[in-house]
């Protein structure tokens, strides 16, 4: 009898785990390389939280598609450090069972509480009175606001969004890769090289890099 009751147990322990970790997740806003629908769950979720919309910066943390961007980058990285970057984002998912959000709720996983609670939860990890849980946010943070800035209108709306340059070929470009990049991805030889700039100043009305302009209406 005893031996059929831990059974039950243990299988209840299961379904309450699968269902807190990985039921019910919608599926990402676009195919992913490397992160599973919770990782872009929990990123939209963080996202929003930390940049909403009817901000100063028109664009939120959804429209600018953070983890779209973490996927990406991700997906440059090693392994190792893939594997570190997700269990980090679990972390966060899942830490509301011991650092609740406020209210009604609050111990369900970060992605399906309220925009208020999110907000508060992640400010309970920025005035923490524990560093590790202070430091730990720096990390997510430095994710958030990558992915965020990175999003061509918010490039755009900050003006810092890259201009359209004609830029010569030096002897550099035939030594390093772009950042990332195996050095094999050099697209370079010595017969690409070219004349260096005649200095002429950058234009600060001229166009800005097709990746960063305003798409036509």
């Amino acid at each position: 009898m005893l031996a059929w009751l831990v059974v039950v147990v243990v299988i209840a322990l299961a379904a309450l785990a699968h269902r807190r970790f990985a039921w019910g997740y919608p599926a990402p806003r676009r195919a992913l390389r490397r992160l599973a629908a919770r990782d872009a769950a929990f990123l939209d979720a963080a996202a929003e939280a930390m940049f909403p919309a009817g901000g100063a910066i028109p664009v939120s943390g959804i429209e600018a598609d953070v983890a779209g961007y973490v996927d990406d980058s991700v997906d440059r990285l090693p392994a190792p450090v893939r594997r570190q970057i997700r269990l980090l984002l679990i972390l966060f998912e899942q830490a509301t069972i011991v650092f609740p959000g406020r209210g009604r709720g609050g111990r369900r996983r970060f992605s399906s509480l309220d925009v208020e609670q999110r907000v508060a939860v992640l400010r309970g990890w920025t005035q923490s009175r524990f560093f590790l849980r202070r430091f730990v946010f720096i990390s997510l943070r430095a994710l958030l606001t990558m992915g965020y800035l990175a999003h061509p209108a918010v490039a755009r709306s900050l003006g810092v969004a890259p201009y359209a340059i004609d830029s010569p070929i030096c002897e550099a470009d035939l030594l390093y890769p772009r950042i990332g990049e195996h050095p094999d991805s050099i697209p370079y030889g010595p017969e690409d090289l070219t004349a260096p700039s005649d200095g002429t100043p950058l234009d600060l009305a001229g166009p800005l890099h097709p990746d960063f302009a305003e798409p036509a209406s």
